[in-house]
Order: C-alpha cells, then sequence, then structure tokens
C-alpha cells in the first residue's frame, strides 16, 4: 500500500537486506520505516565479498526474514564484489535524489567509494550512518579508509554520542554535519505466539532454571570468558544458573572449551555455536531470564542489544560504547573484563523476580525510545537539510 503522505522524492538507500545476511537485520526495519515518507531504491548485494574475507567461515543467506512487499521501496540486488561495472552501472543509473550509505566493512571499500563519489560528481548528496566509527579489531587501515571515504560526505549519522565524539576526534568532521539517531530495536524478531514453557522443554531446560543468555558472534572483544570466569561465583549462588552462548564462531572456540572444563562448568554451559536464523532468534530470548554483554571494548551500539530491548528483556551491560545507553539503572552497568563485577550484579537480580520484572519494564521504555516512527522523523529531518528543503 503506498502511504498517502509520501514525499514525492525518491531516495537510494546502500547496504544490504534479506537474504544476504551482513547489516540487513537494520536495513529491513530502516527501510520500511521511511517507506511511510519516501521512494526508495535499495542497492543491495547480490554477492557480497568472497568467503574467505568472512571471519566467521561462510556467507550462506539467510532466507527465513519476513517479506519485504512494499510498492514505494524497489530493491536492487546487483552489486558483487567481483564485478566493478555492477558499481558503476549502480551509481550511474539509480535515480534518486540523494544517497544514504551504511557504512561497516572494510572489504566494501571499494564499491562504497566508487558509488559515492560517482554520486557526489554526478552533483548529489550523500549521507554516511556510520555503524562503526571505529573498528572492532582497532584496524588502522579501517580508519585510513574511512577517512578517505568520508570525503564524499555531506553530512553523517551515528549511533551515539560518544560515535559522534570520535567522529569529530579521529576523523576531523565539522560537528554540524553529524547527527545522532539510534538504533531502533528489531521487533521483526518477535513471535507474540511463542510458548516459552514449550520452547524450554524442546530446549532441555528445566522449568526452574535460571537462564542468562550471551548473544550474537564469538568474537574476541564480546568477552566471552569473561562470563564463563563470572559463572562460578553465580552458582555457588545460584546452583540452578545456567548459561546460553550462541552465535556464529568467528575465532577459535578451544580457549574456551578449556576454560569451561577448567572452571568445571560443563553443566552450566550451553553452546549453540552457529549462525541463527532470523526466524529461530526468538528461542533464545524467549528462555532467557536475563540477558549479558561483557563486552571488553565496543564503539558502536549493539544490533544484539537492539534485539534485547525489542523482547523487553532484562539486561546487564559493559561500560562501553552505546551499551549504557541500553539500560535505565547504572547498577546494571558493568566494568569491562571484570568477571567480579558481572557476577555480582548477575546474582543480585537473577533470583529476584520482582527486580527482573522492573528491569524488563525499563527496558519496555528503551523500547520506547528506540521507535522507528521517530528514527524516520529523524532521518528525513537529515534529509531536508542537505536538500536544502528544510
Amino acid at each position: 500500500m503506498i502511504i498517502a503522505n509520501k514525499e514525492n522524492r525518491c531516495i537510494a538507500i546502500l547496504g544490504t537486506l534479506p537474504p544476504i545476511r551482513a547489516l540487513s537485520s537494520y536495513c529491513f526495519e530502516l527501510t520500511k520505516a521511511l517507506a511511510a515518507h519516501f521512494r526508495i531504491e535499495f542497492i543491495s548485494f547480490k554477492s557480497i565479498y568472497p568467503a574467505f574475507l568472512y571471519p566467521g567461515g561462510d556467507l550462506k543467506d539467510d532466507n527465513t526474514y519476513p517479506p519485504m512487499n512494499l510498492e514505494t521501496v524497489h530493491i536492487r540486488r546487483h552489486l558483487a564484489w567481483y564485478n566493478p561495472f555492477s558499481w558503476f552501472y549502480e551509481a550511474l543509473f539509480t535515480k534518486a535524489c540523494l544517497l544514504h550509505a551504511q557504512w561497516w566493512s572494510l572489504p566494501l571499500f571499494p564499491i562504497y567509494f566508487t558509488i559515492s563519489l560517482i554520486y557526489r560528481l554526478k552533483g548529489k548528496p550523500v549521507i554516511f550512518t556510520v555503524h562503526n566509527v571505529l573498528p572492532h579489531d582497532k584496524s588502522p587501515i579501517y580508519t585510513n579508509l574511512s577517512r578517505l571515504l568520508f570525503q564524499s560526505g555531506n553530512h553523517f549519522i551515528v549511533h551515539t554520542e560518544i560515535g559522534r565524539q570520535q567522529m569529530i576526534e579521529h576523523y576531523k568532521i565539522s560537528p554540524d554535519k553529524l547527527s545522532v539517531i539510534p538504533h531502533g530495536d528489531l521487533g521483526f524478531h518477535v513471535n507474540h505466539r511463542a510458548d516459552r514453557q514449550k520452547i524450554r522443554k524442546e530446549m532441555g531446560l528445566g522449568d526452574q532454571e535460571k537462564i542468562i543468555l550471551l548473544f550474537g558472534a564469538i568474537r574476541p572483544y564480546k568477552g566471552i570468558d569473561v562470563a564463563i570466569r563470572a559463572l562460578p561465583e553465580i552458582i555457588a549462588k545460584i546452583p540452578n544458573a545456567r548459561l546460553i552462548i550462541a552465535g556464529k564462531l568467528w575465532e577459535e572456540w578451544e580457549p574456551y572449551e578449556q576454560l569451561i572444563k577448567q572452571l568445571k562448568l560443563e553443566d552450566h554451559v550451553i553452546l549453540h555455536l552457529d549462525y541463527i536464523p532470523s526466524n529461530q532468534v526468538y528461542r533464545f530470548f524467549e528462555v532467557a531470564d536475563l540477558t549479558i554483554f561483557p563486552y571488553r571494548h565496543f564503539d558502536s551500539q549493539s544490533g544484539v542489544g537492539a534485539t534485547a530491548v525489542s523482547f523487553m528483556k532484562p539486561m546487564i551491560v559493559s561500560n562501553v560504547g552505546g551499551l549504557p545507553e541500553l539500560v535505565k539503572d547504572e547498577k546494571f552497568i558493568v566494568e569491562p573484563d571484570n568477571a567480579e563485577d558481572l557476577a555480582e550484579k548477575i546474582a543480585l537480580c537473577l533470583n529476584d523476580s520482582i527486580m527482573l520484572e522492573e528491569m524488563a519494564r525499563q527496558t519496555k521504555v528503551i523500547s520506547q525510545q528506540l521507535s522507528w516512527f521517530d528514527i524516520a522523523e529523524k532521518t528525513r529531518i537529515v534529509y531536508k537539510k542537505v536538500l536544502g528543503t528544510e
């Protein structure tokens, strides 16, 4: 259905949509929200980059996302990493008044640089949403190439105030070219018909077990070992506590396996070390009593955090990046790489149903602040500014 108040403008969004995985969850929700205001040409990929560059080990598509059947959205899945002609073609022949590029991944630099530069040469503005202002792995190559890429930008969107300061300090972007627009929740994952007790039974979990969830790609900065080292102290106070670690391996698991055995935690750690398809994500959040984000370092906002917010789950987060913005009460913010602090905070709330309910209510407030309606309105204001129509 075409929205009656849609502006008579066409915008191009450069990013990924399903079945490509990458940044598709965010782009999926953003595109749906903006489709109420604009006609959208979404420039996506048929082949995003060679598998050997992907630390997760494979690039299989995820065909379990909900469909996007919007008359105002035209999806162009033509980009291929091995075909520069596809980059030039999309840049030259996509009809749009501006380009809104979603930037997050170093291997995509040649494609993004080509398309954004051609848009500027065509006299059309370019907006970047910078999802990772600084790379998770602290790569100077990412920073240097991002600096070159940003020369094509008219305006930049980041998700947190920390990201805004980093753009100013590291890339010398003028403050008047920066807007802070939060990462919205990822509510399409929620299955309102889900039966928590039935899913627990299917996953071999008892009704009385207290489930701590650590969800998302297994990467060094995520603090997986911090969560494991915190578990003995938690079990000493809450013997029926269990830690679920669910996500695709981006590093060797062996050191974590040795740590689990060393601490005799085999009966308290449940592993799902693979990519979780979109339509299965809800199962893990439904069974969880508490979600944790013990990240060592982080400079952005978390897609997994946005998912936890969608399920209105209680959260404990590290004091890094935009994670503290996902909780209302400071006592559920822990210092990074501090297993004792994490264990104390988890034990404080995990056996207290009233406290968990209050944490869930606070998360619901956060969810309302991450409304995609509001995000679309803020993004529309940015578009009007760069187009000179405000």
